[in-house]
């Protein structure tokens, strides 16, 4: 796995589903109430897989899926994790039907995948997990952004807890 740090971004590379969901887990230390994570990357690149990492620290049991055709699916662990999928929604707006503010004001966590699309709407501070694919089938290259002065603070944090998911090389060539 490699961390390249810039000033509110983290990328990471990892070369398998499971090192995805291991930098998921690791990330879940930093969670907290009403948090917002917003998913990209291409069909396949490992959204769900990320979710699945995350679910699985935050206590879910339960099978995590991707919500492609039920838009949103809610899992119960140490909070309330809505697991969203967005890329069917024809309008912005309709993100906004789905109640999500209250949800998130109640304490509960969000995972947005194809979230990127909704982001200017959220109102909210959000973690950007961009999710690219890379040169091998299981490579991947994840870029972390904090967005708002919530994940500014744990930014730190964030990238000492992603750096023990592996070793740390500060490489120019990512």
């Amino acid at each position: 796995m490699r961390v390249v740090p810039t000033s509110d971004v983290l990328e990471v590379a990892t070369d398998s589903v499971e090192g995805t969901r291991a930098l998921a887990r690791a990330i879940a230390a930093v969670v907290e109430a009403g948090d917002v994570f917003v998913l990209g990357g291409e069909l396949g690149a490992g959204k769900t897989a990320f979710t699945q990492g995350l679910g699985a620290a935050l206590g879910v049991t339960g099978r995590i899926v991707s919500p492609t055709f039920t838009i949103e699916r809610i899992h119960q662990g140490r909070f309330r994790l809505h697991h969203l999928d967005v890329y069917r929604l024809d309008r912005i707006h309709e993100a906004l039907d789905l109640d999500l503010d209250e949800a998130l004001d109640d304490g509960d966590v969000a995972v947005i995948e194809w979230g990127e699309s909704i982001a200017g709407v959220l109102g909210r501070d959000h973690l950007f997990v961009g999710i690219g694919l890379g040169a091998g089938d299981d490579d991947r290259t994840i870029t972390l952004a904090v967005h708002g002065p919530s994940w500014e603070r744990r930014l730190a944090g964030l990238a000492r807890i992603v750096d023990a998911v592996g070793p740390r090389q500060v490489d120019s060539t990512c």
